[in-house]
């Protein structure tokens, strides 16, 4: 079974959203009104919504010893595409909240892994799998 995930969320506004998700990562944009766009975020729906009450970020998730922040959602890339994304994010001064590193080192569930804000201050992590067999190892 093929199946699209779909994710709703908050940002400031629709513009500096259009230059963050089209102009930097390179999605497609779908419908959009004043208050709500849609991208195509790696072959899955993102609705982007504006809100003036956009939580603060928690830094309480501890993953192989590295603080990550609550919430965040992303995609599991091709090694390829994130090496990639990487660069692409490097070339256009995006500060990385967490630099592309590797995590699990030698173990099962090996990944590349990178976190960035948007300019919403919405947590995206990027990452990629040694073996793409062990996602949900």
């Amino acid at each position: 079974m093929n199946t699209t995930f779909h994710f709703a969320f908050k940002v400031k506004d629709i513009k500096s959203t259009k230059d963050f998700y089209i102009k930097i990562l390179g999605c497609s944009s779908g419908r959009e009104t004043k208050d709500w766009i849609d991208f195509d975020f790696y072959g899955h729906q993102l609705s982007a919504h504006v809100s003036t009450a956009i939580p603060d970020l928690d830094y309480c998730g501890i993953v192989d010893q590295v603080t990550v922040p609550i919430p965040h959602f992303g995609c599991i890339l091709q090694e390829k595409e994130f090496d990639t994304l990487s660069k692409r994010l490097q070339d256009y001064r995006i500060d990385f909240i967490i630099k592309p590193q590797i995590r699990y080192t030698g173990q099962v569930g090996e990944q590349k892994t990178m976190f960035v804000l948007d300019f919403s201050n919405n947590s995206i992590e990027f990452k990629c799998f040694t073996k793409q067999e062990e996602v949900f190892k």
